[in-house]
């Protein structure tokens, strides 16, 4: 088989596809959206958020509430990076796929068509640039809200301070969805390398990174030690 033929997904590999799309998908808004009785980490967190800025009112030194801004802004800087390098080895990669076609047809036991190797490739990239895009969004929010949290009076009688704490905070708890949003997609990247292993690979993949991910944020030990506080 020639492997410049055209390409053709089977109703496996478009199966496989659209469930880690939908997955993709459906575990972003439960994680954000979490029903009542199950709340999520990244939900729970916004507690601390929101009781951080309130301690930063009446904190006389504001040396570590500064320097704990700066490691957030660090950790999105630390993964915008990693995508970017990513996004250059998986560019590279679609100008030369002949290292992945032998490895694919051992393990598929069939000659796999370059297009389709590049559209596996690209899948994983998509999801990359996406997480890419969320990280560097990430980093000005962060950004935003250290000028926010400078504006916010250190006293706790003033009229604006409590509302520009306010403010800082939600500021916050939108550059941490963020984040969380490009951390989902690296996980996806990954689940989506399974693709390169055939439609089976990738259901595989996608269960794994789904049961990984929900397991962190509703049923973790991280989890229980955050509701033994607020509760």
């Amino acid at each position: 088989m020639d492997l410049l033929h055209p390409l053709t997904l089977n109703a496996t590999d478009l199966a496989a596809l659209a469930l880690l799309l939908v997955t993709w998908f459906a575990v972003g808004g439960v994680i954000e959206h979490p029903p009542a009785k199950r709340v999520s980490v990244s939900v729970l967190m916004q507690h601390y958020r929101r009781a951080w800025m309130a301690e930063l009112i009446t904190r006389e030194s504001r040396i570590f509430d500064g320097n704990t801004l700066f490691g957030l802004r660090e950790g999105t800087a630390f993964f915008a990076s990693a995508c970017m390098i990513a996004l250059g080895g998986g560019l590279a990669l679609l100008g030369n796929t002949e290292p992945l076609t032998g490895i694919a047809r051992d393990l598929e036991a069939e000659t796999v068509p370059v297009l389709l190797l590049q559209l596996k490739i690209l899948l994983i990239l998509a999801f990359v640039a996406n997480a890419f895009l969320k990280f560097v969004w990430s980093h000005r929010l962060f950004g935003y809200c250290a000028i926010m949290m400078a504006a916010v009076p250190n006293e706790s009688g003033h009229p604006q301070a409590r509302k520009r704490a306010t403010a800082a905070a939600e500021m916050n708890i939108k550059a941490a969805r963020h984040f969380n949003n490009g951390l989902r997609s690296v996980y996806f990247a990954l689940g989506a390398t399974g693709w390169l292993l055939g439609p089976l690979g990738l259901i595989a993949g996608t269960a794994i990174v789904t049961t990984i991910t929900l397991r962190r944020e509703f049923a973790s030990a991280s989890r229980q030690a955050i509701l033994d506080d607020l509760y």
